[in-house]
């Protein structure tokens, strides 16, 4: 079974994590350590022939049009991780919208084509911003891939529907959602999504719970990274304890943990692994809106 890969394209110095200690106005004093994080992402894929949904932070496709356009040319998928990292529900729909329209612009420039894909920041789209997804089938995008359906302190929405489905907002247009994966023991969902869950928990964990994903219920897992988890030699940066142990720990072993898994799963971009479902979501709409 095909799975979806992804890849949320943003440097060190821009997570979540970090926000309270690293300012947007900053961002461009660092040390810049995308490009060539990515650059080895790029090569490890290719190596194990294999393609992925690249989600670009809109500020990091500004200033690197040409690793974009590298990205697209190689094969992958782009899609938008918005502008500046921020989490959505400390926006106003203005801003939230605003911002949207600024990176999918900036993105779509860059690799001349449209993108219909979306990804928020630390998967901010929460019980409090699900109004975020009428803006975004608004401005045109096919797909979302933020909802988290686990209880966490930055994001999730624990109940919500574990696998593909197509949300109708207001009734007026639908946008299908992809879910972070999850297996559901004991009533409880647990993350095995990759990221920081990947990084931190033994690699048979991860194994053992895509196998039970393909196999038990035969559905994919939609798995993500980033480019600085392969980047154990990438400047530390003073924040709490908590932050520090989620961003740095086993960044040494993530390369080793993710040649792995690309050796015993096989894996697409979203667009690729979905296309029979959005092709009939998108037909539905379009029906929808004839009538």
């Amino acid at each position: 079974m095909l799975n979806a890969l992804s890849v949320d394209v943003e440097d060190y110095y821009q997570v979540s994590a970090f926000e309270s200690v690293v300012r947007l106005e900053d961002w461009g004093v660092r040390e810049s350590r995308v490009e060539r994080n990515t650059h080895r992402v790029l090569d490890l894929l290719d190596e194990f022939h294999v393609k992925a949904t690249f989600f670009v932070l809109g500020w990091v496709a500004e200033k690197n049009h040409a690793l974009i356009q590298v990205i697209s040319r190689r094969g992958h998928e782009i899609a938008s991780h918005g502008y500046s990292h921020r989490l959505i529900y400390n926006q106003t729909p203005d801003d939230f919208r605003q911002e949207t329209r600024r990176a999918k612009r900036v993105v779509e420039d860059a690799i001349g084509h449209q993108i219909i894909g979306y990804r928020a920041a630390s998967y901010s789209i929460t019980q409090e911003s699900l109004w975020s997804l009428d803006i975004l089938a608004e401005e045109g995008f096919q797909y979302d891939s933020s909802i988290f359906p686990i209880r966490h302190d930055r994001y999730g929405i624990p109940h919500h529907q574990r696998f593909f489905h197509i949300l109708n907002g207001n009734g007026q247009q639908a946008i299908a959602e992809i879910p972070l994966s999850t297996v559901r023991i004991a009533g409880f969902n647990f993350p095995m999504a990759g990221g920081g869950y990947f990084r931190l928990l033994p690699y048979a964990i991860t194994d053992l719970a895509m196998r039970y994903l393909n196999q038990q219920e035969r559905e994919p897992a939609v798995f993500y990274f980033h480019p600085w988890e392969i980047d154990p030699d990438q400047p530390r940066i003073e924040a709490s304890w908590l932050s520090h142990f989620r961003h740095y720990t086993n960044l040494g072993r993530m390369e080793w943990k993710l040649r792995k898994l690309l050796s015993r799963f096989s894996f697409a971009p979203i667009r690729e692994v979905y296309a029979s479902s959005l092709n009939s979501s998108v037909a539905a709409v379009l029906k929808s809106d004839a009538a």
